[in-house]
């Protein structure tokens, strides 16, 4: 959400919500071959966002859970 964005996210990362990856995903002109890191504050809503995503043939996403440890996986503050 906008809150936890400007809470503290990951360096470099674009915040997009679940509701909205579809039409949000393709505005910030991310191709279907992108590799897309997905996260949230727990982690449920970026595995929503990667079910929409696969759908639509992002065959490069994945859930990297919760912010921690989306920080962890792209090592980054």
């Amino acid at each position: 959400s906008p809150q936890e964005f400007a809470a503290g996210h990951v360096e470099g990362a674009i915040n997009i919500e679940h509701t909205n990856i579809a039409e949000a995903i393709a505005k910030a002109g991310v191709g279907k071959d992108d590799k897309v890191i997905l996260y949230c504050q727990s982690g449920r809503r970026s595995g929503i966002a990667l079910e929409t995503l696969k759908t639509l043939g992002f065959s490069k996403a994945e859930n990297a859970g919760g912010i921690v440890q989306a920080r962890k996986v792209l090592q980054k503050p």
